[in-house]
């Protein structure tokens, strides 16, 4: 659906006409030993000049006070900086005007086209489900949504190389968070984003990395729209597991080796380092265990298992930003990977895969005797 947009409204696109960043792709760095440092990110840092290169449109009253940014800073987008509350609320009332304005189109074009909003039913809602970076393992469907979507709310871990496939008539709006750290928005502000536009009759697309019903909240945000009268469509993508163990070699389940695999999130209850609760039946041996925001658990979470069960010396890896071209991972067994991930300097979002299944992968440093022998047995 094209917007009207016209000098009455004073809203305009050229913000999306942006030059497209690199669409060339780089061979997977897989750093074994990762002695070097940490490559720019290729996902949406909250400081990024991408990030307000996209969003820049939100800013169109307040050109005088949007954020600028210096070559260092982008450089330094990795890295996720402090914010306070008073800055996040001083972000969003820069945002604001512009929304409202949106809003107040979108309404204009649903009344203009035969009738209040309510005859003429709802936008849509789609959750977009991105995969863990390489923009080659988005769907076909995903694409195809997010070309003739309206208002995409997006995520930090949807990659730079994704979103430059989003439509040229298209509003980006970046609600990212990390642990610990809360950029524009709560989730219950994402969620009346997604309803207000609903309402207003916009095709509204939620992007979110890997798969939005795993470890992605996109549960909760569809259930809050379904309540409202919202219907939601769910579109899947390649969740990080999947993804990253395809990248690796890595086969999550092999006959006689792992008859099973288990998701867990390594987010803490309360932002802590104990993990949440790993339950005996979760230490099996044989079978395969993926970690999600498992970086500052780890620790934690390796004694647990190993105490349940699960010998030391089992095979594991950590794999930061897998499948960009900022690949970066370690190979270690259980009871050292927490210190390899130190000495690497490893940085989220990294992905944890610990099992007999991981000594499979070619990266692995025994990998071609250690295969044999788990082949054998």
């Amino acid at each position: 659906m094209a917007l009207p947009y016209t000098h009455h409204y004073d809203l305009s696109f050229s913000a999306l006409n942006l030059k497209k960043f690199g669409s060339s792709r780089l061979q997977p760095i897989c750093c074994l030993r990762c002695n070097s440092s940490v490559s720019s990110s290729p996902f949406t840092e909250k400081h990024s000049l991408q990030r307000y290169q996209r969003d820049q449109w939100v800013y169109n009253n307040n050109n005088q006070q949007r954020p600028s940014l210096s070559r260092d800073d982008e450089a330094a987008s990795c890295s996720v900086p402090a914010d306070s509350d008073s800055i996040r609320l001083n972000d969003i009332a820069l945002q604001l005007p512009e929304l409202r304005k949106l809003l107040q189109v979108l309404k204009h074009k649903r009344e203009s086209c035969g009738g209040q909003v309510p005859k003429n039913g709802p936008g849509n809602v789609f959750l977009v489900g991105t995969g863990p970076g390489d923009p080659d393992l988005l769907t076909l469907k995903a694409v195809k949504v997010m070309q003739k979507a309206d208002l995409l709310l997006y995520d930090r871990l949807v990659s730079n190389a994704v979103l430059d496939l989003v439509g040229p008539d298209a509003r980006l709006l970046y609600v990212g968070k990390t642990a610990g750290y809360h950029s524009r928005t709560q989730q219950e502000e994402i969620h009346e984003l997604l309803l207000s536009f609903a309402e207003a009759g916009a095709t509204v697309v939620r992007l979110k990395g890997g798969d939005p019903l795993v470890f992605g909240r996109g549960g909760e945000e569809m259930d809050f729209l379904q309540q409202q009268g919202i219907q939601v469509k769910v579109i899947p993508g390649i969740t990080a597991a999947s993804g990253i163990s395809a990248e690796l070699g890595i086969p999550l389940t092999h006959r006689g080796i792992a008859n099973s695999v288990r998701f867990l999130t390594g987010h803490s209850r309360n932002g802590g380092t104990d993990p949440l609760f790993v339950a005996e039946n979760a230490a099996d041996p044989d079978s395969t265990l993926v970690v999600y925001m498992g970086l500052s658990t780890l620790p934690s979470l390796a004694q647990k298992l190993i105490h349940h069960g699960v010998p030391p010396d089992t095979p594991a890896t950590a794999v930061e930003r897998g499948t960009t071209p900022q690949q970066r991972m370690v190979f270690a067994e259980l009871k050292d990977l927490a210190d390899k991930i130190k000495t690497a300097e490893l940085v989220s979002p990294t992905l944890i895969i610990i099992g007999k299944v991981v000594a499979l992968s070619p990266f692995w440093p025994q990998s071609l005797t250690e295969a044999s022998r788990l082949v054998e047995v």
